[in-house]
């Protein structure tokens, strides 16, 4: 676990602190070498939350999740006997992808389009034509690779680490027992959408991690109070904790309205509040806490907003996000339609307002300008990613040098 892992409790101040003061080497968000070390370091070997057992309704149902950061395709697939497996989707013939990519459905086999080899939900070479020809003594060395796969809170995730250091439960910790305790966990559908934005993943993840650019970015959509008219001008959170390489924040309830009135959003969100509340959803203990679990999702407790937000690396420029917002049961009228689809545009609206500054940002980096970027005491949160993701870079740097010397040792 992560050395902080006992600061959770303390004031902002010493956890701030603790974490360090010093700037951070702006090569983190857009050198080459630096994104190649992530990729091995982290999205090769860590938990990534790929899905939601509500898209496995039955014994069958696959999907395929296109991890374009690691190169890999994976099959996840609902067996007869209800379990949840992963495999690359890669037949162990020549290599050709068995399923397209992005795609999802229900069937008991999955057949190469090239030499139809056939295989079943459970991995297994089922058949495969003139395979007596083959050199091949036992047929079980041609099952599918497995990809290690686990559920928290009906999330999906896998870990391409052919032998994972952390189970699921002990890598997501206290704060996956939390995570079980949200609507999401009971959540039979979902409404998504999907962006690609010129921005380091790091750069796209921190944006919602830091409540500093609020009045700013936001002045439209969340209101600007002008500084001094209110305790907490910039909407901070109420407190931070920090979980190992997971840290959540307890959200003050949004900030004052500007003098533009929004009849129609608050009609509407006040609709879905009671939606919510007889659908016996709302009360929680984190109606107002962000999860945020390494390396890039981020969990909204609220059941009234209760969307994921993952951002996956592309290159060392480029990120794609994409926001799923869970509902409990199907639309059963109109209105709940309209307040479902009005509760991820108003997000999504207030994510637009984002893109640009993200982009500029980018731009900045890529210049090559500046040798490290600054954060104050409200952005320990971006700090925090930073420290768990130079972690994860050491220990694989020292596991390949262990590597190394054992083969040299040989």
């Amino acid at each position: 676990m992560h050395s902080l892992a006992g600061a959770k409790n303390r004031p902002l101040t010493d956890m701030a602190t603790e974490l360090g003061t010093a700037p951070v080497p702006a090569a983190y968000y857009h050198d080459e070498r630096w994104f190649e070390l992530e990729r091995e370091a982290i999205f090769k070997r860590t938990w990534l939350q790929i899905g939601h057992v509500c898209e496995l309704p039955g014994p069958g149902s696959y999907i395929v999740r296109e991890i374009e950061v690691a190169r890999a395709s994976v099959i996840i697939t609902r067996g007869k006997d209800g379990a949840i497996r992963a495999f690359h989707n890669v037949c162990t013939h020549r290599g050709t992808q068995l399923v397209a990519p992005g795609s999802s459905g229900r069937s008991a086999t999955f057949s190469c389009p090239y030499h139809m080899w056939t295989f079943g939900s459970d991995g297994r070479l089922l058949s495969a034509p003139d395979f007596e020809r083959f050199y091949i003594e036992d047929k079980a060395r041609c099952s599918l690779p497995r990809v290690s796969v686990d559920t928290c809170a009906g999330l999906i995730f896998i870990n391409l680490d052919p032998s994972p250091r952390q189970s699921l439960k002990d890598f997501l910790g206290p704060m996956g027992e939390m995570a079980e305790t949200l609507p999401v966990s009971q959540a039979t559908t979902f409404d998504e959408y999907v962006y690609d934005i010129d921005a380091n993943w790091k750069v796209t993840f921190d944006n919602f991690q830091e409540n500093y650019h609020l009045r700013f970015v936001h002045r439209r959509t969340n209101g600007a109070p002008p500084l001094g008219s209110t305790p907490n001008p910039f909407n901070y959170p109420e407190s931070y904790k920090f979980f190992g390489p997971h840290r959540m924040n307890t959200s003050p309830g949004g900030s004052p309205p500007d003098d533009k009135p929004k009849p129609l959003a608050f009609f509407l969100l006040g609709k879905l509040a009671e939606q919510v509340k007889a659908d016996g959803l709302a009360g929680g203990p984190h109606e107002r806490d962000y999860f945020i679990f390494f390396p890039n999702l981020y969990l909204f407790g609220n059941p009234r907003m209760h969307f994921t937000h993952v951002v996956t690396p592309l290159t060392a420029g480029t990120s794609r996000g994409v926001f799923r917002f869970y509902w409990n049961g199907e639309d059963r009228t109109a209105n709940e339609q309209l307040v479902r689809e009005f509760s991820m545009a108003f997000a999504r609206e207030i994510h637009t307002e984002d893109v640009e500054p993200l982009i500029a940002a980018q731009r900045g980096l890529n210049s090559g300008a500046l040798s490290h970027v600054h954060f104050q005491e409200q952005e320990v949160q971006c700090r925090h990613l930073i420290h768990a993701v130079e972690r994860e870079v050491r220990a694989w740097q020292a596991d390949q040098t262990g590597q190394a010397e054992q083969g040299d040792a040989a």
